[in-house]
């Protein structure tokens, strides 16, 4: 892993913090920052997440005017959104020489917010955990239905706390919690390194595990 990065390389060059990887399936990605042109590849992996994905993972509106929204209002300052794409396979390679439209397909998307959320740092004080919006990040990981348990969203988050750590950050929280009842989810943080600082009720009736990752004490172990 290459050393450490600020947040103005990243803006001036993201292809600094990409990477080519590969998942234990044997699965090629390539993970790197969201870009402006991106919203013709976002929008259809959006609308291809099942009801139960996006019932999982709801940080944001899933539609083709959200993907538009966050592909002209990036910001790597803010937020470094991550996406992990392969290339597009021509169904008809003998002619198909000239390919028209996207040369990529999404196959997951991450969100880290390098910073925290007034209303994440009020839960967190009330458990006896001080967030840090300075040092601190958040982050959001999904992956598409047909590519999960597959070893790719391991993989993806890997490689996410290392580029987190060459930002110099400290933490990274969950993005509004994960629902207490997804114990797959649960299971994947806590195999990162994340542990539960407490349970919270939102909405009414739904209970939410706040899970926090110290990569200080990661680098440690």
């Amino acid at each position: 892993m290459p050393g450490p990065v600020a947040v103005s390389d990243v803006q001036s060059d993201p292809s600094c913090i990409a990477a080519s990887l590969s998942a234990p399936s044997g699965l090629q990605v390539t993970f790197r920052p969201l870009a402006a042109g991106d919203a013709g590849i976002l929008g259809p992996y959006f609308a291809g997440l099942s009801p139960e994905t996006r019932r999982r993972f709801a940080p944001h509106a899933f539609d083709q005017a959200t993907a538009d929204r966050l592909c002209a209002t990036i910001d790597y300052a803010g937020t470094i959104a991550m996406v992990a794409t392969i290339p597009m396979v021509a169904t008809i390679p003998m002619i198909a020489t000239v390919q028209d439209g996207p040369q990529e397909r999404v196959v997951a998307y991450f969100i880290c917010v390098l910073g925290v959320a007034p209303v994440e740092r009020e839960r967190y004080a009330r458990a006896g955990v001080e967030l840090d919006p300075l040092t601190d990040c958040t982050v959001a990981p999904s992956v598409a239905d047909a590519y999960q348990d597959r070893g790719l969203g391991s993989c993806l988050m890997g490689y996410l706390i290392q580029v987190a750590r060459r930002l110099g950050r400290k933490r990274l929280v969950l993005m509004g919690g994960v629902q207490a009842t997804n114990a797959r989810a649960v299971h994947y943080y806590q195999k990162h390194g994340f542990r539960t600082v407490s349970t919270f009720e939102s909405p009414a009736g739904f209970y939410n595990h706040d899970m926090v990752l110290d990569l200080g004490l990661l680098e440690s172990i």
